[in-house]
């Protein structure tokens, strides 16, 4: 199975990160000096990506205007020969294909995906949610990719989480495959942590077959009044083998207060120029 294509679902107001998200999109707020969007994109790219669909909200393109070029600052950088600067502004440029959909109403993360459709056509497809940030050995999409080329086969991210953080996730009912890799038996959105069937819960990386597009479109509202991809998935699992893999790296959730600032901190200490620095200042925390 080839993917080329991946959906970016941006079109949310990351209420969760207000009132810094009141006007600008939680997916440019940064991780250290570059905005999570555009390590999603970057993700995708070296996964092997060739298109990069954005599903946005209207009215808020601002992260689609990250990629496009800034003529102004580029003239100004390159009058003031700051050209180190001017490499990383034009890097973004031509990172990758970008094509557009838009969700009008907040109907859910299934209704997000369904919004692609006309963009994705009859072909698999990788779901991406930029909350979602991970830093391992290989880019964790790719991880992915492997397992649904291997398969032939729809996957998903998986991690597992304590009980008291079940409630906030798809949770999974799994047959282990082989280390890592499961087949899913069933799923539940955010149960209580007492009638979870296990405690891998789903994270924010999909690699999805078109055939999921009628299930979500014949879906009905599911938790919280949401067309949820958990249900699509769910119904999909029935019809032919869905696979879960427990991803290789750690996950940081920037739509959570603690994990955006966790992920200041686990990028910031990856970087030569800032890592002595940033240790020295979280010694003085710890010992204080």
């Amino acid at each position: 199975m080839k993917v080329r294509k991946a959906v970016i679902l941006a079109a949310g107001f990351g209420t969760r990160m207000l009132p810094a998200s009141k006007v600008i999109p939680k997916e440019i707020l940064p991780v250290v000096d570059k905005p999570a969007i555009q390590m999603v994109v970057e993700e995708a790219v070296e996964s092997g990506i060739e298109e990069i669909i954005l599903v946005l909200s209207p009215g808020r393109t601002t992260v689609l205007e990250h990629f496009k070029s800034a003529p102004e600052l580029e003239r100004l950088l390159e009058q003031r020969l700051k050209h180190d600067l001017l490499e990383i502004v034009r890097y973004t440029n031509n990172l990758a294909r970008f094509g557009t959909a838009y969700q009008h109403e907040p109907l859910g993360l299934g209704h997000a995906v369904l919004q692609a459709r006309e963009a994705i056509g009859d072909e698999p497809f990788a779901a991406i949610l930029p909350d979602d940030i991970f830093d391992g050995p290989r880019p964790c999409l790719r991880q992915l990719l492997d397992i649904a080329e291997s398969e032939n086969a729809p996957v998903v991210a998986l991690t597992r989480v304590p009980p008291s953080e079940v409630s906030k996730y798809g949770i999974v009912a799994v047959k282990p495959v082989r280390p890592r890799l499961y087949q899913l038996t069933g799923m539940v959105e955010k149960p209580p942590s007492d009638q979870a069937p296990s405690n891998l819960a789903i994270m924010g990386r999909y690699v999805l077959t078109p055939d999921i597009f009628p299930l979500l479109d014949a879906g009905k509202p599911g938790a919280g009044g949401e067309i949820q991809l958990t249900d699509g998935l769910l119904t999909l699992s029935a019809r032919r083998k869905l696979y879960g893999y427990e991803f290789e790296g750690i996950r940081y959730d920037l739509g959570d207060r603690v994990g955006f600032i966790s992920a200041q901190v686990g990028f910031g200490l990856k970087r030569p120029e800032l890592a002595d620095r940033l240790r020295a200042y979280l010694k003085t925390i710890v010992s204080s």
